[in-house]
């Protein structure tokens, strides 16, 4: 048992992010061969599995909830293969990936189905593609050979494509083939840093207020929102035209919707480039948001206007892109963060512009409040009554940190320290 207990290597685990880029498919006699004797393979194996499902009515306190059972993939795989390889016209390995997208199409419509999400019908195949496995494709230079059948094959090159120098010298990962598109994963490996700085982020319509240990800065994404306000506008006239005019109105809609879509994830990326280059080697604390939550308690003004932010593709774009300058992202529990005392712990009942503290005079901007409140949170130190606190890195809070009530305010002793950086334009 000693043995088994031994540290092979003191290195640190590798890890790996995924940079994804698109070319166009311009081999699509070829790869409809592949798609449509795939999509036969898959159909066949979804609709064997799904004979065997189980559905199970289960009585609970409050409704009755179905509980689905699949048959276990160790028991049917072997059957399930000899089956598949009856009808196979493509190499071999097919059999085995259609397998398991099948038992993946059936895991997600499970869950969904379960928390009542989805209905209990069979489901069917509509967005439609191939993942390649790594046995069936082979890199050379700037080009990769899929096999289809025994000595058939479809070749994709991405040399003098605009993405070449990025990837050169990365280790391309599945490919993905659609009728129009081709996929290409690289692996990036992460080279290993230690985080030098903390940014904690406040979410609000058109701002985002952070606090770094030292200072405040504020961050106005206004451009965001005026951008979605501006596609919602044409969008209504489009939806309009569209009830009119039948397909060329939802070509239309669609095409504008692309448009939108593409120009929000434009500004993002900008933004999140800015964001990394000003603060590399930072663990990053951002709220973890949940907008259904936010529209139930909001009226319908307020709710129009949480439906233009982007508080989540940001928060998902700087996960993504963090650990390629060396930062991470830690998500923090934002309640609670705008109404307490970061000084005494603290919690107000009142909303307001401004924070106030009835039991030791802390006077701050709500929003600077909340982003310093994540900053303690991320740290580790949380609010307790009573208990004080030695905040290491938090400079702007200085002077009495008594809990009585009489103690005279400081009205301000904080607002001088913010900075705000305008991301109306970047280039």
């Amino acid at each position: 048992m000693s043995k088994s207990l031994r540290l092979k290597s003191f290195q640190p685990e590798e890890e790996y992010v995924y940079l994804t880029y698109s070319l166009k498919n311009d081999k699509k006699e070829e790869s409809k061969i592949l798609l449509e004797n795939y999509r036969v393979l898959l159909q066949k194996a979804l609709d064997w599995l799904w004979e065997k499902v189980e559905r199970k009515e289960v009585k609970g306190k409050k409704a009755t909830k179905i509980k689905i059972t699949l048959p276990k993939k160790k028991e049917v795989y072997k059957v399930l293969r000899d089956e598949l390889e009856k009808i196979n016209n493509l190499a071999s390995h097919y059999v085995d990936k259609a397998i398991n997208d099948a038992y993946s199409i059936l895991g997600s419509w499970r869950r969904r189905a379960e928390k009542g999400q989805a209905s209990l019908r069979k489901p069917t195949l509509r967005k439609f593609y191939v993942r390649v496995k790594s046995t069936l494709r082979k890199v050379e230079g700037e080009e990769v050979r899929i096999t289809v059948r025994p000595y058939e094959y479809i070749t994709f090159s991405w040399s003098h494509i605009w993405f070449s120098r990025r990837v050169k010298g990365l280790e391309l990962g599945e490919p993905i083939i659609k009728e129009d598109k081709v996929y290409l994963p690289f692996r990036y490996r992460l080279p290993w840093f230690t985080p030098l700085d903390f940014l904690s982020i406040d979410s609000n319509l058109y701002t985002l207020d952070a606090y770094d240990g030292e200072k405040f800065v504020t961050f106005t994404i206004k451009e965001s929102y005026s951008l979605k306000f501006g596609m919602e506008l044409k969008r209504g006239r489009i939806q309009s035209f569209a009830s009119k005019h039948g397909r060329k109105g939802k070509v239309l809609l669609r095409k504008y919707s692309h448009r939108e879509r593409n120009r929000v994830l434009d500004y993002v990326h900008k933004f999140v480039n800015k964001l990394l280059e000003m603060y590399p080697l930072t663990i990053f604390a951002v709220e973890k948001l949940n907008k259904q939550s936010m529209f139930q308690d909001a009226d319908d003004k307020l709710s129009k206007k949480v439906s233009k932010t982007v508080w989540r593709t940001i928060h998902r774009v700087l996960k993504y892109k963090a650990p390629l300058y060396g930062s991470f992202v830690k998500e923090v529990n934002p309640h609670l963060t705008s109404k307490s005392c970061p000084r005494c712990g603290w919690v107000s009942r009142k909303v307001g512009r401004t924070f106030h503290c009835e039991r030791c005079g802390f006077t701050l901007d709500r929003q600077l409040n909340a982003s310093l409140n994540i900053y303690l949170k991320m740290c580790g130190f949380p609010h307790i009554l009573g208990i004080p606190r030695l905040w290491v890195g938090v400079i702007p809070l200085k002077g009495r940190r008594g809990m009585s009530r009489a103690m005279p305010r400081d009205p301000g002793e904080a607002q001088g320290l913010r900075i705000g950086y305008n991301f109306m334009k970047i280039q």
